[in-house]
């Protein structure tokens, strides 16, 4: 299942914004730029109890969220929800300023929620099937093996190509001038790990290769 971010969940920026705001300040967020997609706790929990009694064992289902807000104007509306006003160059009055704190490693500017034209229509309108090529487990066992591979060798580029080979999708984030090299090619094989793109040998995935969707922090 991919969606975007559930407002009021575990991490989401909601209570973050409203613990900012009560404290009276700042609010901060990653860049003026960023967008992201919401959706609410009722309705994420019934679109995906409805993909679950759609399902038929390993599909990959996509919700429809709609238009991609600013983070920026979500902080502008909860400080004005709450009574107060934006301090900025404007209104240098005002009583909460929005700080820029700079996007993190691998962030991005805007969410992709990878709904293609190739993907399929269910019953339900807002919910759609993805098509997606599978990755063996044996292919995936012995990628992930030369990535670990690479990171012992300190070999960043062959392993950020191993990453690109698994997922042909696969766009590399432009390491931070501060970060150095090694722990850069380790950072980007462990996000990949974090995608599902990781296993117990136990178990025998087949894993989709186009670039997985995270949960953003909304």
């Amino acid at each position: 299942m991919r969606f975007g971010n559930v407002l009021g969940s575990s991490g989401s920026v909601v209570p973050k914004f409203r613990a900012q705001i009560a404290a009276g300040g700042p609010v901060t967020v990653t860049h003026r730029d960023v967008t992201r997609y919401f959706m609410s706790i009722p309705e994420a929990a019934q679109l995906v109890i409805q993909a679950g009694a759609m399902a038929d064992g390993g599909e990959v289902f996509l919700l429809d969220m709609g238009q991609a807000i600013r983070i920026i104007d979500l902080a502008k509306t909860m400080i004005d929800l709450s009574g107060r006003s934006v301090r900025d160059e404007s209104n240098p009055d005002g009583d909460i300023v929005i700080e820029e704190v700079g996007l993190r490693p691998g962030e991005k500017l805007f969410e992709e929620l990878l709904i293609s034209a190739d993907s399929l229509a269910t019953q339900h309108p807002r919910i759609v099937r993805a098509r997606e090529d599978q990755l063996g487990w044996l292919e995936l066992r012995d990628a992930l093996e030369m990535t670990r591979l690479c990171i012992d060798r300190h070999d960043e580029q062959s392993a950020v190509d191993t990453i690109r080979n698994l997922v042909p999708a696969y766009q590399q984030p432009i390491r931070p001038a501060h970060i150095p090299a090694v722990a850069w090619g380790v950072y980007l094989a462990t996000a990949l790990a974090d995608e599902g793109l990781s296993g117990s040998t136990d178990r025998v995935p087949q894993v989709n290769r186009r670039s997985r969707t995270r949960r953003q922090s909304g």
